[in-house]
């Protein structure tokens, strides 16, 4: 077997170690030869250190931020948006331990599980979320948590493409797998048959991506582990399976090395979690349910299947340009509001895709507030006046933006009182961050009773809290559903 082993990770310090590596190599190749294995190294080794000083940030960092920072693939099982909603196994597996930790969840979506080591250690992230296999070169880079569950990998390939039976067919041919992914390990270990020769290929793209390539006959062979290949295997006809790589071994999350708070805290929620069955149950949503998943990822509604949020973004998309917003944003707006409902009424009154209040409705001349153009159009009216009121005071566009979210939710009389109580305490006040603070303090006598308060009492964090569930509602939209 001929593995071409990527050295990213590799570390050079000085040429005498760089002299001995090449030594060693040339040894380790020989040994490899003779049992049938050849690996070599086509990737130029790389000076980065990246695991010697991981950033200084444990649970209660996390906790005092009010967010943790987790790194998820974009995949049919991982995470990914249907009707608007954010949906995925390991997405709702991290959206159950943020609850259980009291603060929110902010996802970074990589595909490349190196890239994914990097910023975890840089203190980018605080979570790699993967089917991650402990190796001895991992956890160099990262601790492990208990497991998350099993995994076993098997071969992608075309049922009518030059297919293969079992691995000693492979010989002579390319196997191309994501940079990074434990698979590589996993083939180079197949070394049972001496005259067994196959090129492995590490390639950028994620593990669907790559399945995508063997349907369309770019590639001819994959690695992927069975779970999501069993997922796209009720997608596609032409797909076959059968031939395993591995068998079954435990799977965890990565945190890094000096995060001991962050690692327990996580290994306590899988210990309960895993006895109260919630595991086994969302497993069997997104794994075994298969008819399920396949509509909810082949939908035209879904970021995998249609790249499309709703059945009403061409409309938005129109408003959104008077706005001169990402339609993205807007439709964030809208989902949070009736989640895409346009006969939705709230209990205070509120109706349409906007939720817009009976005074709204007339100031802005809604007559049907179910029809889902004139809500629109009305709420886009509104949002524009709330624009025209900020534009001034807060000229940088993406902060204003949080100011007219803030103003749409709770009104803009109360988003001034706590620009005006930032400005009195000697804060900037062009700034969410600072404004807001003083937003949540209007349930505390001393601030809602101050001179300079006209609006009074109010409940700031729910306005506060609003603005952060769009904006991560939009950041999702923007990194899955294309423009």
């Amino acid at each position: 077997m001929w593995c071409l082993v990527p050295s990213k990770f590799a570390l050079i310090t000085n040429e005498c170690l760089f002299m001995k590596r090449i030594f060693q190599t040339i040894i380790l190749l020989n040994i490899l030869l003779v049992f049938g294995v050849q690996c070599t190294f086509f990737q130029k080794e790389k000076e980065i250190p990246f695991w010697e000083n991981p950033a200084t940030l444990d649970l209660d960092d996390i906790v005092k931020r009010g967010y943790i920072r987790a790194i998820v693939d974009n995949s049919s099982t991982s995470y990914y948006i249907y009707r608007g909603r954010r949906m995925g196994y390991e997405f709702e597996l991290l959206r159950n331990l943020a609850s259980h930790l009291g603060v929110r969840l902010h996802l970074i979506v990589k595909s490349d599980i190196e890239d994914a080591f990097i910023l975890l250690n840089k203190g980018q992230a605080d979570i790699i979320a993967m089917n991650l296999e402990q190796s001895e070169i991992r956890k160099q880079y990262a601790n492990f948590t208990f497991p998350i569950g099993e995994m076993s990998t098997v071969l992608v390939q075309r049922k009518t493409g030059p297919r293969v039976s079992r691995i000693q067919e492979l010989h002579e041919k390319t196997v191309h797998i994501p940079t990074g992914a434990i698979y590589k390990s996993q083939l180079c270990a197949l070394h049972q048959d001496s005259t067994l020769y196959f090129n492995v290929v590490e390639m950028r793209e994620g593990r669907e991506e790559l399945i995508a390539k063997v349907l369309n006959k770019e590639i001819d062979y994959t690695v992927a582990d069975k779970d999501l290949a069993m997922v796209n295997n009720t997608y596609y006809d032409d797909l076959d399976i059968s031939v395993e790589i591995s068998e079954k071994s435990p799977v965890g999350w990565a945190v890094r090395t000096n995060a001991p708070d962050l690692e327990l805290a996580i290994n306590e929620w899988v210990t309960k979690r895993t006895k109260s069955g919630y595991l086994a149950t969302l497993y069997s949503k997104y794994f075994l349910n298969s008819k399920n998943s396949y509509y909810r990822t082949n939908s035209a509604f879904s970021s995998l299947g249609g790249n499309r949020i709703s059945e009403y973004d061409e409309i938005i998309k129109k408003a959104a340009e008077t706005l001169g917003w990402d339609w993205r944003l807007l439709a964030s707006l809208v989902y949070k509001e009736s989640a895409f409902d346009p006969e939705a009424t709230s209990y205070a009154g509120a109706s349409g895709l906007l939720q817009l209040m009976p005074v709204t409705l007339e100031r802005f001349g809604v007559e049907d507030a179910n029809d889902p153009y004139q809500s629109l159009l009305g709420g886009v009216n509104f949002l524009r006046y709330l624009d025209k009121f900020w534009r001034e005071r807060i000229p940088e566009s993406n902060e204003r933006i949080k100011f007219i979210l803030a103003s749409y939710n709770i009104g803009h009389g109360h988003v001034e009182d706590a620009w005006r109580l930032t400005l009195k305490y000697g804060k900037n006040p062009q700034y969410w961050e600072n404004v807001s603070h003083f937003l949540k303090l209007k349930t505390d006598p001393e601030y809602y009773r101050d001179p300079v308060v006209k609006s009074g009492y109010a409940k700031g964090h729910v306005a506060v809290n609003y603005v952060d569930d769009i904006l991560i509602l939009y950041n999702s939209y923007r990194v899955l559903v294309e423009p």
